[in-house]
């Protein structure tokens, strides 16, 4: 029996784990459905995959890294980073690797869970954390003929290492977070790249660089200067905040302008031009920052193409206007945000599965808990995503809170403790409100809502009022045993 499980190695399990053993609970496994650690960090090494929010923010607080190469890490590092803290803090002895998790059932009876995975092994625990988080299930667009494609053809989330671009034509479907990283270095090699928008992204220059070596030199004999950098770079995000309120259009408009001048530097055709420049507010969707999008775009082998897509053919993608034949085909459509949990069956309390608990929505206390399902907690969960700051800040306040409630169960103070309904509805309705006033309700379709308009992905509020929230867990909002 163990105190605790997580299912999850990435950013948040590691965050969790680490806080556990700060509580003196050291009894806990974590399930990892693969053969390493890492979570997103693992799965995505797309050519130029990097972070978009600086490493001195993107990185746990308690663990600064003194040895960061780029401002804005790049991929192999910040997974280098994972295995750096999970050594360090002895986290790798507590984790079970080729272990994914395909069912979790609470028994009243001996108020624990027993957990199974796909691997046919069977654990219990008294406490169950998902740390899952929201974007791991890769998405291919609804449309016809997808797999039909008779060349090369993957999603940039499940990159073909063994498929060589150079002097391909290559296809690319999608122009959001993880294709505008992958598509200047494809064009680097390919003959041809064709890009197919369906809308356009507000997009930032990051102004991102390597460290020089006196730089490092100089931030590992004064580590605090590389608080400082954290501190600078969380308060401008905290700035950033302000974009998304409703009330702050002015702001919006100064960062549509500085968008719209720093992209037409770099594009000069005025056809080009419009069909860069977005049809929503800035902040409504995800904001993109890149170095060398639009210099890609400007390139003579690249083309933008903006008509929408019929089908995929075994040649290539059709349109209404052209067969646009293709050697490679690159779907970077993002993820399947929701429903939340899929394909996992977690039973709670009355034997009601949490897919059949939310199928209206995800109605959450804090992103984490949910009425009827005592001692369950999930990570990076609905309504905890950011448009503004870094996830690691919400990762460490939820480890922090969830790490007092197993080990208030650990040390036999409590038996099992639920959320009650009450507390719950009255904060998701009013979370719910408060996302009606902020700019993401100024746009029909984006990954954050469901196809009926409820935002289930993002936290209305700063990074400091969550940790604020989080920080000492109010039991008298639970049903305890």
């Amino acid at each position: 029996m163990y105190d605790n499980i997580i299912i999850g190695s990435g950013f948040s399990g590691i965050a969790l784990a680490i806080e556990l053993k700060n509580k003196g609970v050291d009894n806990f496994l974590i399930l990892e459905k693969a053969k390493s650690l890492g979570g997103t960090w693992r799965e995505n090494t797309y050519p130029g995959a990097e972070c978009d929010i600086p490493s001195a923010l993107y990185s746990y607080s308690f663990e600064p890294y003194l040895d960061w190469d780029y401002k804005w890490s790049h991929q192999p590092q910040i997974l280098q980073y994972l295995h750096h803290c999970a050594e360090k803090y002895k986290i790798k002895p507590h984790i079970e690797y080729h272990q994914e998790l395909t069912e979790a059932t609470w028994s009243n009876e001996q108020s624990h869970w027993i957990v199974k995975t796909k691997a046919g092994k069977t654990y219990s625990t008294r406490t169950l954390v998902s740390a899952i988080g929201q974007l791991h299930h890769p998405s291919l667009p609804p449309m016809e003929g997808v797999g039909s494609f008779a060349g090369p053809s993957f999603h940039s989330a499940q990159w073909d290492h063994e498929c060589d671009l150079t002097g391909k034509t290559v296809g690319v479907v999608g122009n959001a977070a993880s294709a505008i990283q992958c598509i200047p270095e494809i064009a680097k090699v390919a003959k041809s790249v064709k890009i197919f928008q369906r809308s356009a992204n507000w997009m930032l220059p990051k102004q991102d660089r390597l460290y020089k070596k006196w730089e490092k030199k100089v931030i590992a004999k004064l580590p605090f200067l590389l608080k400082l950098s954290r501190l600078r770079i969380w308060l401008l995000g905290g700035g950033l905040y302000l974009l998304l309120n409703k009330r702050n259009s002015w702001l919006r408009k100064l960062y549509e302008a500085h968008s719209s001048r720093n992209m037409k530097k770099h594009i000069k055709d005025a056809n080009l031009q419009k069909a860069l420049i977005p049809k929503y507010p800035f902040g409504a969707k995800r904001v993109l920052f890149s170095d060398d999008y639009y210099q890609t775009l400007a390139l003579d082998h690249v083309q933008l193409i903006t008509i929408p897509i019929n089908s995929i053919s075994q040649n290539g993608i059709v349109t209404a206007d052209n067969v646009h034949k293709l050697d490679a085909l690159i779907y970077a459509t993002g993820f399947r945000s929701h429903p939340f949990l899929d394909g996992i069956d977690i039973k709670g309390a009355n034997k009601l599965t949490l897919k059949d608990k939310w199928h209206d929505a995800p109605k959450n206390y804090l992103g984490m808990l949910v009425d009827d399902f005592p001692n369950f907690f999930i990570m990076y969960g609905p309504n905890t995503n950011l448009g503004h700051s870094s996830i690691i800040i919400m990762a460490e306040a939820q480890a922090n809170y969830i790490s007092q409630c197993v080990s208030s169960i650990s040390t036999g103070k409590y038996k099992s403790i639920s959320i009650k309904k009450e507390v719950l509805e009255n904060y998701y309705d009013n979370h719910q409100k408060r996302l009606t006033k902020m700019v993401w309700a100024d746009v029909e379709g984006s990954w954050y809502k469901t196809k009926s308009g409820v935002n289930v992905n993002n936290w209305a509020g700063r990074t400091m009022e969550y940790v604020r929230l989080t920080k000492n867990v109010a039991f008298d909002d639970f049903e305890i045993s």
